[in-house]
């Protein structure tokens, strides 16, 4: 039995090792540059006076809004799929010969990437078979707040989630001004577009941080003030920043921040080293 499952795993790992979903996994990260992309503009409208949710379903809204909308959708779904199941592999497979603490933390790295991915295909999805809706997501954020807050143990949970965004807004601002992103990337040879991945990936990455620290913050501030309707997701976030002393001078540049963080994920589709 022990040797049939060994055989079953084996051609799992080789199936999700192969070129073409390779390939498309690659894609991933191009599909997942194209929405912060979406998620940057939307917000330098929203610095200049506009409209638009600054979220990633207000970035596919826009997505399906272009004539070729339904492809754009489809394609994008299936790259961002390939791209969880890729990210699933490692966290099933992969990094096994390191010690064990490296180990579980690759691991685990690779399981909420894997999440991450696959809740960006299930949006896309949505989008592409019509039951997406491009609306205000604050209400939505803060009707799941409230949810949870009147479960057993909700408060505590809420308090968690946000603290674990924050922190991974943290994370992503020291990788940037670190520079550590570089290690996972096949970088140019030639200097000058090193150079430009680098600064491409130092603006979007601590871009990122900022947004989600900011949205981490909001969670877990709105749960211990009670406030459900506070917690109000990315759009939410970005939106109270406006409100701030320099506003829309701030959301103006985590905006090109997010643009930048785009343009360097497209960047990784090439460059991304995918067997690591």
């Amino acid at each position: 039995m022990k040797r049939e499952l060994r055989q079953a795993a084996d051609v799992a790992e080789n199936a999700t090792n192969s070129r073409t979903l390779e390939l498309l996994a690659r894609a991933g990260f191009a599909a997942s540059g194209l929405l912060h992309l979406l998620v940057g503009a939307i917000a330098i409208r929203l610095a200049m006076g506009g409209s638009g949710n600054a979220d990633f379903s207000g970035a596919v809204a826009e997505l399906a809004s272009q004539p070729a909308g339904p492809l754009l959708l489809w394609a994008s779904f299936a790259a961002c799929a390939a791209l969880a199941l890729w990210q699933a592999s490692d966290a099933i497979f992969d990094y096994n010969g390191l010690p064990a603490k490296e180990k579980a933390g690759k691991k685990a790295k690779a399981a909420a990437q894997a999440l991450v991915f696959a809740g960006l295909a299930l949006t896309l999805a949505s989008f592409a078979t019509g039951t997406g809706s491009g609306g205000d997501n604050q209400q939505s954020a803060s009707d799941f707040t409230a949810t949870v807050i009147k479960a057993p143990g909700g408060v505590a949970l809420l308090v968690l989630v946000g603290t674990g965004i924050a922190v991974t807004g943290v994370i992503y601002a020291i990788r940037g001004f670190r520079k550590s992103f570089e290690k996972y990337l096949t970088m140019p040879a030639s200097p000058t577009a090193r150079t430009a991945v680098t600064v491409l990936g130092v603006v979007g990455y601590v871009a990122k941080g900022a947004v989600l620290l900011l949205t981490g913050l909001l969670i877990a501030v709105a749960t211990l003030r009670a406030h459900p309707d506070e917690s109000t997701g990315l759009d939410g976030g970005l939106k109270a920043l406006r409100e701030q002393p320099f506003g829309m001078y701030l959301l103006a540049a985590v905006g090109a921040g997010l643009i930048c963080y785009g343009v360097y994920m497209v960047v990784r589709a090439r460059l991304a080293k995918m067997n690591q």
